[in-house]
């Protein structure tokens, strides 16, 4: 009878029911207490078969806990590699940050943690619910710097959203405690084993509640110190300029000292690095130490580290094997994720302090600076803005805001001072070993050095004007400050690397800025009742397309060709996004990507085959002719369907057939004025003169896009973009040089930013 959907047995009670009702005799035999009583039955023999049908998933699940957890420890040690490749010692958080995806993914980690029903009596199976606590605890010490990464508003919801899944946490762990889901003294007959689980969650519970603290009292800092860094950068932002009018160096040199200080200003003043580096970090990796020495200890009671255990392993969880993989890979995130945190300990050495001229105040670790309380001083002056009609009520609401904050920020300055000590602690035993060594290297320097040799270790002294500190009483060691150096002019070295040959050899070809007047011109009748401006990666794709067009030209040659613009079109869009942000500009730039796409994969304009069949043995004025022609077709047939609606805002094939039909124009217009016809080889050598002035001109723009580079208005991306605008200098070095040999036009800086401006000067600087 017994049945997995557990109906039959019903109906064997409805019959025995209905037996019941009309059968005297089988009333006699059989009561009503004896049909519920089989009825009961029936009931738990559903239930049990339905509790078999909901436990088959749960395997899945633990196999999603266990990769989730991989992935979160794949990025942990991916930000740990990131800061060996770059010499960065604090460990910055690029790939494993606080945001809502990661969020996300560390609550599936935490999936035993918050199982409140799940019946988990073996050891492993216990040790995979705690260990899970543990992981969570490196978690978050290794999102601390990440905090700083994040404007005010994404950092407040970040985490609040972090304070919720962790409060969930503890009140499901205090709830499984009281219920005895998590046991003293699981037993799963190995008998290896006698600790206490009970205290090992209370002990992962204090940790987490102690890094929340810790990670609340951070963010209220962050927003405090951004502002101290910003307005320092801005003066220094200030000085700098007013230093470059006294400067007198070649353009690359001048660029090259341009980006150094300000990369030594985006180091020093990463709100990241700050962070890294202050008490509450260390704090936090201290604390983090302890739950790697739990977890340590959980491994090395776990019947998992013995091959004889191994066997007598029982899996009495819905989680069965699971919970073993799930225990061993969050145990290998634990011992891999609290390296970075403890080695930002370390990096205060490397990259904060001159110990040699530590003051009293170093030790003053009560002493709390104003801007770890000052936003909670900013909330607490700011008025309540409610709308009561109650004086008495609108009061009351005061005076409680107030007593609420006035609490906050003496809790913060406990737990700054708290952090402080243990910083302070940790770091004095190395201190004092490193001190040693110091003056025992100094010693032997003074000993053994000859008075009058030149010391070999010292930095650019105007490079130290640009550093950025919170604390001034801390002053950035040599050392790091010759690293910081060092590491912008490896991005540009190794950028100077990678120099564009086919470019430069393009661009032999430029005799001056002929080109950027002639490509188009004014007598050429507009195909639309609105002309539009020219950009300069439109003109250029162009003259390359009809170049392409052109038969009986090497095909190694138009490979060149292509490979030229290619490198330089790459700078050229650079130039526009940087310096043409008008819309129309932008549509523009947007028209030569994609046209660009089609032709450099395809070999067509506009779904048009370029090496057409029907071009071989036609004249060169005949092909130009053809592509002007099908140009002004197109463009007729799209004003015509939108009865010129597109004009002012038209598409990218409008764009792009408006812009063939005026340069086909205007060749067709130089041809009528020569005496002999012109030959492909020489129409190909006029395009790629033209390409490479237009090039020459738009290049002249470069410096003043590396200085906004390393100008970001935005603090948080400020090291990226300087990083951008090093592998541009070092990229385009010899463009520079090259066009620094030559004599430029004396237009404002502001116009030589477009093609058209060029333009116009240089018709009107024509005798």
């Amino acid at each position: 009878m017994k049945s997995h959907d557990g109906y039959p047995c019903f109906r064997i009670v409805d019959l025995v029911s209905t037996l019941h009702s009309f059968e005297k005799e089988f009333r006699r035999a059989i009561s009503l207490h004896d049909i519920n009583q089989l009825y009961n039955s029936c009931q738990m023999e559903g239930v049990t078969v339905n509790s078999e049908k909901f436990r088959e998933p749960m395997v899945w699940i633990g196999v999603y806990v266990a990769v989730a957890s991989f992935f979160c420890i794949l990025a942990m040690v991916a930000d740990l590699l990131h800061g060996f490749q770059n010499k960065k010692f604090w460990f910055p958080c690029k790939y494993f940050s606080l945001n809502a995806a990661s969020i996300t993914v560390i609550t599936v980690t935490m999936k035993l943690t918050v199982d409140v029903s799940g019946e988990m009596p073996s050891y492993v199976d216990q040790a995979a619910k705690l260990g899970s606590l543990g992981f969570m605890c490196t978690m978050m010490a290794n999102l601390m710097p990440s905090l700083a990464s994040m404007d005010n508003k994404t950092l407040l919801a970040n985490v609040i959203g972090l304070s919720i899944l962790v409060i969930t946490m503890i009140v499901n762990v205090c709830i499984q405690l009281n219920t005895r889901v998590i046991d003293r003294y699981p037993y799963d007959g190995t008998n290896i084993s006698y600790m206490d689980f009970a205290i090992v969650a209370y002990i992962y519970t204090a940790i987490i509640i102690l890094l929340l603290i810790i990670m609340i009292s951070s963010s209220l800092t962050i927003p405090a110190s951004k502002e101290i860094l910003e307005s320092k950068y801005q003066a220094t932002h200030k000085i700098h300029l007013a230093n470059q009018r006294h400067i007198r160096m070649s353009i690359v040199e001048k660029l090259r000292h341009n980006v150094t200080r300000y990369w030594v200003m985006a180091e020093t003043g990463s709100p990241q690095f700050v962070m890294a580096i202050n008490p509450l970090s260390t704090a936090s990796a201290i604390i983090c130490a302890l739950s790697l020495l739990v977890t340590l200890n959980l491994v090395r009671a776990s019947p998992l580290t013995s091959s004889w255990h191994r066997r007598l392993i029982r899996y009495e969880s819905p989680y069965e094997w699971t919970t073993s993989a799930i225990f061993i890979t969050q145990s290998i995130g634990v011992v891999v994720g609290t390296v970075a945190p403890i080695l930002r300990c370390f990096s205060v050495f490397n990259y904060k302090l001159v110990i040699t001229k530590w003051n009293r105040n170093h030790f003053m670790f009560f002493k709390v600076e104003k801007y770890w309380t000052q936003k909670l001083h900013e909330w607490k002056q700011s008025p309540v803005l409610f709308l009561l009609s109650s004086p008495r009520l609108r009061n009351l609401i005061c005076n409680a805001k107030n007593t609420v904050l006035s609490f906050c920020i003496g809790f913060q300055k406990g737990i700054v001072a708290s952090c402080k000590l243990i910083w302070l602690i940790a770091i004095t035993i190395p201190l004092l070993v490193i001190t040693f060594f110091y003056h025992l290297k100094s010693l032997k320097a003074r000993w053994f050095t000859p008075p009058n040799s030149p010391r070999t270790d010292d930095i650019d002294i105007d490079v130290r004007n640009y550093v950025l500190q919170i604390d001034i009483e801390m002053e950035l060691a040599e050392k790091t400050l010759k690293g910081i150096s060092k590491s912008i002019n490896f991005f540009i070295l190794k950028a100077e690397k990678e120099q564009n040959n086919n470019l430069l050899e393009l661009l032999e070809k430029s005799t001056g800025f002929k080109g950027v007047e002639i490509f188009d011109s004014d007598r050429v009748q507009p195909l639309l009742c609105v002309e539009h401006v020219n950009s300069w990666s439109l003109p250029i794709v162009t003259l390359t397309c009809i170049a392409v067009a052109l038969r009986d030209i090497h095909k190694d040659v138009v490979q060149n060709l292509f490979k030229s613009v290619g490198e330089g079109l790459s700078y050229t869009h650079l130039v526009e996004e940087s310096l043409n942000c008008a819309s129309e500009h932008v549509s523009l730039r947007k028209a030569s990507v994609a046209l660009w796409h089609e032709v450099e994969n395809n070999c067509r304009w506009l779904d048009i085959p370029l090496a057409k069949k029907e071009f071989k043995g036609k004249t060169t004025i005949e092909i130009i002719k053809w592509l002007s022609d099908k140009a002004k077709e197109i463009a007729t047939e799209i004003n015509e369907s939108t009865n010129g609606e597109l004009v002012e805002n038209p598409c990218k094939t409008l764009i792009a057939a408006n812009s063939m039909y005026r340069i086909t124009q205007t060749i067709l217009l130089r041809s009528q004025s020569s005496k002999e016809p012109i030959t492909k080889k020489q129409l190909f050598a006029h395009l790629n003169g033209m390409i490479a002035d237009i090039f020459s001109a738009c290049f002249t723009n470069i410096p003043r896009v590396i200085t906004m580079r390393c100008h970001e208005s935005v603090i948080e991306k400020r090291e990226e973009s300087v990083k951008v605008a090093a592998k541009l200098l070092g990229k385009t070095t010899k463009i520079i040089e090259r066009l620094d040999a030559h004599e430029l036009p004396s237009m404002d800086a502001d116009k030589m930013a477009y093609v058209d401006e060029w333009r116009l000067y240089l018709t009107q600087s024509i005798p």
